[in-house]
């Protein structure tokens, strides 16, 4: 700065500060504006108004305080909270619960998917409910209001590793713990609830456990999903039941302790097992009127605390189900005693083991039809050459309906006085096909429950697990449906080639030969409409059953089964009757007799 730009700087302020001395007016005072009569009002209400709020605030605070109080007790401090989610899972199930509760909220079973290819949900909030009950000195209470802190943890169980979930409720000088523990794989979680310090405020050690489920459908089929669908339960007596498996309403109420609960879906089952026992039960289910749901289950069981239960949530898997607790393989249907034992001990098996080799299952039923009827094939071979015989007498036999007509009787007793000389049994054919009786019906169960088969496809079927429609009808058949099964048809018609091929062999006549043609007619309607794996192993054991016997046809000469009837005639010409032909051959007159004596009574009469 130079000296022109100071002195210049100088004067200005001196004229600045002149004027500011001698000619500056006085600062006139501010005066705030003064609110009018109406706002001033308006502004009295509003104080009023904020005033009322925050009393009735307070008030309806205090009135639900003491509504908690008064329903909770020492417990009512553990009913407000933020709620907030939590996850436990292995490579198996996915199990979401709430820290409201210390409940499950969810369960998805990992590798499998909706008939639409959604997570399979097996158990949500959304569709049901699970809660817990405790007998306090107000009364009865609901674990579900109340909330919990949670944390992780790892134990070892049997030198198995177990991951936890701890929710803690401390209530004074004690606290309420809900324990869930789970594996690294598998569909079971434990469970326990177990109180500390709780006497004060406890009436009693019970728990009440209420369970709501309306199930989910999972399967395409409504229908058949309906029909698999029941609430199974077995007692501590080691009693196996279940609740109706039709359409109807069905409840239940257990008075004897109770080991385990199960809602049994077609191919899934979510289940409760206590460790000891259920003190007793309240079982019910119903069905929809609409397909909101497949059923309704509703179970109510009561425990002592302290007690552990483990939960199953996951697939009909009759390896699996078998590991879980005795009798929890029930929740897949294997059929009637009779047959049951061929699907455990013999197909369930013969199934794995073919897995091992082979991922088509398509694939896996023809060689199941093989294996089976190469274990079969002696029976078969005893029934061609028991209809063969029937066939190389059949002269002789027409020979006695030529003789004795219309007397039944006297054509019996002559009959079987014939078998007995030429050495033939007439049930000689029959009796090895009711030996592989069991095989067939075992099939009728084993398929309609197999989850391996559940969305597999092998050729046109995309399901093996339900029918395969090749064309949906316009309108409804009644007993056959509005669908086509190709599998079905092609059954029905192997079926009927191989009755025709049979007859040839035979010496039916009449009905008993016609009979043949109608049950494949019949079967195609009851068939159409279960799973694609029934129909085709169906199918493919007629057409195996038809090239056996067309090769042992090849074997068999009738000139040769002809010599040795001879030969039977010729060695049993002396021979006497056996106790067995006589007992037969006196019952058969003792109903002659019965039906000639009202004839003798009414020529008397006359």
């Amino acid at each position: 700065m130079d000296k022109n730009q100071a002195t210049g700087l100088i004067l200005f302020a001196a004229v600045i500060l002149v004027y500011s001395l001698f000619f500056a007016s006085d600062p006139v005072p501010v005066t705030e504006p003064q609110p009018s009569k109406s706002t001033q009002v308006q502004s009295k209400e509003a104080d009023e108004d904020d005033f009322t709020e925050f009393e009735a605030d307070d008030q309806t605070d205090s009135i639900k305080s003491k509504e908690n109080l008064q329903k909770f007790g020492e417990f009512s401090s553990l009913t407000s909270g933020v709620e907030e989610s939590i996850t436990l899972e292995n490579e198996n199930i996915k199990v979401t619960f709430s820290n409201k509760g210390g409940e499950i909220q969810q369960v998805e079973v990992k590798g499998f998917k909706t008939f639409d290819q959604q997570p399979l949900i097996l158990f949500d909030q959304k569709s049901g409910d699970l809660e817990y009950e405790i007998n306090t000195r107000q009364g009865k209470i609901g674990l579900n209001e109340l909330f919990f802190e949670v944390r992780e943890s790892t134990t070892e169980v049997e030198g198995v590793e177990i991951n936890q979930l701890i929710f803690t409720a401390r209530v004074g000088s004690g606290s309420l713990e809900r324990i869930y523990g789970l594996p690294a794989s598998g569909y079971e979680m434990s469970h326990l609830v177990q109180g500390k310090g709780l006497n004060a405020m406890v009436s009693d050690d019970i728990l009440t456990m209420n369970w709501r489920s309306e199930l989910k459908k999972l399967e395409e089929d409504m229908e058949e999903s309906r029909r698999k669908t029941y609430m199974n339960y077995y007692t501590l007596a080691e009693d196996y039941d279940y609740l109706t498996t039709g359409d109807s309403e069905d409840a239940q109420q257990i008075g004897e302790p109770l080991k385990w609960v199960a809602f049994k879906q077609r191919f899934f089952t979510a289940g409760i097992i206590a460790e000891n026992q259920f003190n007793n039960g309240n079982l019910a289910q119903e069905t929809p009127l609409d397909a909101s749901s497949v059923k309704n289950m509703y179970a109510t069981l009561s425990l002592p605390m302290n007690e552990e239960v483990v939960y199953y949530f996951g697939p009909n898997n009759y390896k699996i189900l078998k590991q879980v607790t005795p009798e929890f393989d029930n929740n897949v249907d294997m059929g009637y005693v009779f047959v049951s034992w061929v699907n455990k001990y013999i197909i369930v098996n013969l199934f794995h083991w073919l897995e091992k080799f082979f991922d088509n299952y398509g694939v896996i039923i023809i060689l199941i039809v093989f294996i089976i009827k190469l274990f079969l094939l002696p029976l078969t071979y005893k029934s061609y050459i028991g209809m063969a015989k029937m066939r190389v007498i059949k002269p002789e036999i027409d020979e006695l309906k030529e003789k004795y007509g219309d007397d039944q009787t006297k054509m019996q007793q002559e009959q079987m006085k014939l078998f007995s000389q030429l050495g033939v049994s007439p049930i000689s054919g029959c009796l090895p096909m009711v030996l592989q009786m069991p095989f067939l019906l075992a099939m009728f169960f084993f398929f309609p429950n197999s989850i391996e088969l559940r969305q597999e496809s092998f050729l046109w079927a995309h399901d093996l697990s339900t029918y395969d429609s090749i064309l949906n009808l316009p309108f409804t058949i009644p007993f056959y449906g509005s669908h086509v099964s190709l599998f079905t048809l092609l059954m029905t018609l192997s079926q009927i080639a191989y009755t025709h091929f049979n007859n040839q062999l035979t010496t039916a006549q009449g009905p008993m030969k016609n009979i043949g043609y109608i049950m494949p007619v019949v079967f195609m309607f009851v068939l159409n409409s279960f799973p694609a794996a029934l129909s085709f192993y169906y199918f493919v054991s007629n057409m195996v059953t038809f090239g056996q016997q067309a090769l042992i046809k090849q074997f068999v000469d009738d000139s040769k089964i002809r010599e040795k009837v001879e030969e039977s005639k010729a060695k049993n010409a002396n021979k006497k009757k056996s106790k067995f032909q006589m007992r037969i051959e006196q019952a058969m007159k003792a109903a002659e007799n019965k039906k000639t004596e009202p004839k003798k009574r009414k020529g008397k009469q006359k």
